[in-house]
């Protein structure tokens, strides 16, 4: 099939063609150019002068849990903060235990309406954590989920397993003994569901510590996880220098990251992940998106989804907020939202960019550019998605 008829191809990775076309040969891109240069197709899809990009990639979001958390957005306008909240039985624990009773059919079907959204909005490849069980039936219940989602569904969806999460409320004062489970019982058994990409653990004040970080990601490595890690989202934990020490493919959140950290993840290829719908919502300052690419960071830009702290699946949103609370560019933003992001889940081969190759995952705005769709907030800009070239 050949695209024609394009008045923007935005590559992403070699900048923006004008007056172009697209081949799609099974459901990879077999050729781009100048419309002028397109080879002879039997079969034509005539783009009407849209503005076309890779699919978005949502590298971080918490999409299968049971019910919501509105209550506690009532609290937080009330004065009540993240850490109080949490210590009063609400935030994660809440999710964990309403998720926990839901039979396996229910959570299926709310989290794939969630999926469903999130492609609406344009994302075509996408992380889903477990986390919300924080036991080992219903870890692997929400990873089942998952799996299923794989099946059903035609975006590219990456499972991260990240029992550590925080600590479940009956092993609320022996924090080694769910360490151990963790590291002895939980990991090797959704090991063995052979779905698992990554290891994620939340390092926090509350969450878990340095050292048991350590300890679980280095028994996740023998399981062939790969390492992620939010870190220094309510306090500087020197987080991003523990990512750098593990090896981790993202250090995500880092609203309060240092300069010392920013210093270590530029020596690396840790991809800094910013998730400035979160900070939004919480109405906290964002993560130093600007000085961490002044300095030379790879930035990718994510939804963190989840029901208590930014129940949000708009990706193109969360581009806009980039700009204003980020201060990045909108070239910036672009690179955030798909190439960068894969790099995150290291996709950057199959997905992210406009290549030679890589999955024809498109979106086709109908906008005069590529700036249009994350200037014009709150509005759906996209005619048509395609996932592996066919149209969704």
């Amino acid at each position: 099939m050949l695209l024609t008829n394009i008045s923007r191809l935005v590559t992403i990775s070699s900048g923006v063609v004008e007056n172009a076309a697209l081949q799609i040969e099974s459901g990879k891109i077999k050729w781009l150019g100048y419309a002028s240069q397109a080879p002879a197709s039997r079969e034509i899809f005539d783009c009407q002068q849209t503005v076309v990009t890779p699919g978005l990639v949502d590298c971080h979001t918490h999409l299968v849990h049971a019910r919501y958390r509105q209550k506690e957005y009532a609290m937080r306008a009330e004065g009540k903060n993240y850490l109080e909240i949490a210590s009063a039985g609400d935030g994660i624990l809440s999710t964990v235990q309403s998720t926990r009773a839901v039979s396996f059919d229910e959570l299926y079907e709310i989290s794939a309406k969630r999926l469903q959204e999130a492609l609406f909005f344009g994302t075509t490849a996408i992380e889903i954590k477990s986390g919300y069980g924080l036991d080992i039936d219903t870890e692997i219940k929400i990873l089942q989920v998952v799996q299923k989602l794989q099946r059903e569904f035609p975006l590219t969806i990456v499972p991260t397993f990240m029992g550590a999460h925080t600590f479940p409320e009956e092993f609320k004062n022996r924090r080694l003994d769910y360490v151990h489970l963790l590291v002895m019982e939980m990991l090797p058994a959704v090991a063995k569901l052979g779905i698992i990409k990554f290891c994620d653990v939340f390092v926090e004040e509350g969450a878990f510590s340095p050292e048991e970080a350590t300890q679980i990601i280095e028994a996740a490595k023998k399981y062939k996880m790969e390492c992620k890690l939010h870190v220094d989202q309510l306090t500087p934990g020197k987080g991003a220098e523990l990512a750098v020490k593990l090896k981790a493919v993202s250090a995500d959140h880092l609203e309060n990251i240092s300069e010392e950290g920013i210093a270590a993840l530029k020596k690396t290829n840790t991809v800094a992940v910013v998730l400035p719908g979160a900070s939004f919502f919480l109405g906290v300052k964002p993560a130093p998106a600007r000085k961490m690419i002044d300095a030379g960071l790879k930035v990718a830009i994510s939804t963190d989804y989840n029901p208590g702290t930014n129940p949000s699946l708009n990706l193109m949103l969360t581009a806009t907020q980039a700009v204003s609370f980020c201060k990045m560019t909108c070239d910036e933003v672009w690179k955030g939202i798909t190439l960068h992001a894969a790099e995150a889940l290291q996709l950057e081969k199959e997905v992210g960019s406009l290549a030679v190759g890589k999955n024809a995952d498109l979106i086709l705005w109908g906008a005069p550019d590529e700036n249009y769709p994350i200037y014009r907030y709150g509005r759906k800009s996209s005619r048509h998605i395609f996932i592996k070239g066919k149209k969704c």
